[in-house]
C-alpha cells in the first residue's frame, strides 16, 4: 500500500545490521550451510517423491481399475473413497513429521548459522 508520508527522518531504518552480500556468499559455500541443505533434502526429496507415486498410483486406479476401486470395503463405503481418504491422512502425516523433522535437525542448524551471521556484523 502506498501512502504520500514523507519517509522518516535519518539515514539508516531502524533495526539490526544486516551481513554484507560477501557475508551471505561466504556463509552458503561453508560446510555447515551445505551440511543445512543435505539435512534438508535427504528428508524433503524423498518424501515428496514418495507421495507424488502414491498420489499418481491413485489417479491410475481410479483411472484403469475401476472394478478394483467400487470393492465395497464396509457398506457403502469403497475402496476408492478409503484410498482417497488416506491421500489426506498422508499429507498431513508428511507435515507433521516434517515438522518434527525441521525442529529437530534443521531449526538447531540454522539458528547456529544466524547466530554466526549476526555474530560477524
Amino acid at each position: 500500500m502506498a501512502t504520500d508520508a514523507p519517509p522518516p527522518e535519518g539515514g539508516s531504518p531502524a533495526g539490526p545490521a544486516q551481513p554484507t552480500t560477501e557475508a551471505f556468499v561466504a556463509m552458503q559455500a561453508s560446510p555447515d550451510f551445505a551440511d543445512l541443505r543435505r539435512s534438508h533434502r535427504s528428508f524433503a526429496f524423498p518424501l515428496t517423491i514418495a507421495f507424488v507415486t502414491w498420489y499418481l498410483l491413485y489417479v491410475l486406479l481410479c483411472n484403469y481399475a475401476g472394478g478394483f476401486m467400487a470393492t465395497e470395503v464396509v457398506g457403502n463405503i469403497n475402496m476408492a473413497l478409503v484410498l482417497g481418504l488416506a491421500q489426506f491422512a498422508t499429507t498431513f502425516l508428511i507435515a507433521w513429521l516434517y515438522s518434527r523433522h525441521a525442529a529437530t535437525k534443521l531449526d538447531p542448524k540454522a539458528d547456529a548459522i544466524k547466530s554466526r551471521m549476526e555474530a560477524d556484523v
